[in-house]
């Protein structure tokens, strides 16, 4: 029996596990190796890092701080997760493990675009997919936005800050020409295409248009959403919102009782010190419980 349970290993959960670590809890972390904290290049905007910090530099660290504090760490997926008594059971292969509080960690899952090399380019830093994170070094430069709907054209005005190159790639249906003279009124250009046109290169993202001519691109992101990684905590009985994100309360708890969900599965602003901060606050209220209960 652990006193904690947490399901990922991305800077939520590892901070949940330090924490948990340091009120001296027994606490186990399942590791799906999945982390979308493993894909970031450099990241300039986590506190204290003034040179930047790669996203998997940043995941050995933290994993090493929460084993100091004697957190357990294993790799494996979480195939099924019960509760019964007060109890939460995690199925981890032919393992259970057990414990009355629950944190899920498991963030999202981003959609990318079918284009050949994707998950490269994120790693080289030629694909994006969070402009909070990364824009201020795409300042001044040739910025494409690939994207099907409306959460693309808001990331492309939401670019307008660091660039006045902007081109929406839109790749779903014909939009709504207000909507597009909207974006046209903002600087940011749209262009109706497919996937099929779209190529990366070594130094650039191209797009052939129907004259034949090249568009050329310093930097793309990809608009395309994510899928919350909430199965389990649908399982279980957890409210979602309407953005199908988990409903916490101020102490990260869901609508089940001591179960607690910290990071991108939570709400749509991915960020690593958000995530932090929304494990800090949920360890700290299951080691408060725990406290009580003793």
């Amino acid at each position: 029996m652990w006193d904690a349970l947490i399901v990922g290993a991305g800077p939520a959960g590892l901070t949940a596990a330090i924490y948990l670590g340091r009120f001296h809890r027994k606490t186990l972390v399942i590791d799906g190796g999945v982390s979308r904290a493993r894909w970031i290049p450099e990241s300039h905007n986590i506190p204290g890092f003034c040179s930047g910090i790669a996203g998997q530099e940043l995941l050995t660290q933290m994993t090493t701080q929460a084993r100091s504090y004697g957190a357990q760490i294993r790799r494996g997926t979480v195939g099924s997760v019960t509760a019964s008594n007060g109890v939460f059971r995690a199925q981890v292969g032919r393992e259970v493990h057990a414990s009355p509080y629950l944190l899920l960690a498991t963030g999202v899952e981003d959609r990318l675009p079918a284009v050949g090399g994707a998950e490269e380019a994120i790693l080289r830093s030629r694909l994006r997919v969070c402009p909070i994170c990364d824009a201020f070094e795409a300042t001044g430069r040739d910025i494409a936005v690939i994207g099907d709907g409306e959460h693309a054209a808001r990331e492309a005005e939401f670019l307008t800050t660091y660039s006045d190159r902007i081109t929406l790639l839109h790749i779903g249906p014909e939009r709504d020409i207000s909507a597009t003279q909207h974006l046209a009124q903002r600087g940011i250009q749209v262009i109706r295409t497919s996937l099929e046109a779209i190529e990366l290169t070594d130094d650039s993202w191209c797009l052939r248009l129907p004259d034949h001519r090249v568009r050329t691109f310093d930097v793309c992101y990809a608009a395309l959403g994510c899928t919350a990684r909430n199965e389990l905590a649908v399982g279980l009985g957890a409210r979602l919102d309407e953005s199908h994100s988990l409903i916490v309360n101020a102490h990260q708890e869901t609508s089940v009782s001591n179960l607690y969900a910290a990071g991108d599965v939570v709400r749509g602003l991915n960020q690593v010190v958000v995530a932090a901060a929304e494990a800090a606050i949920a360890a700290t209220d299951i080691h408060n419980k725990l406290r009580k209960s003793r």
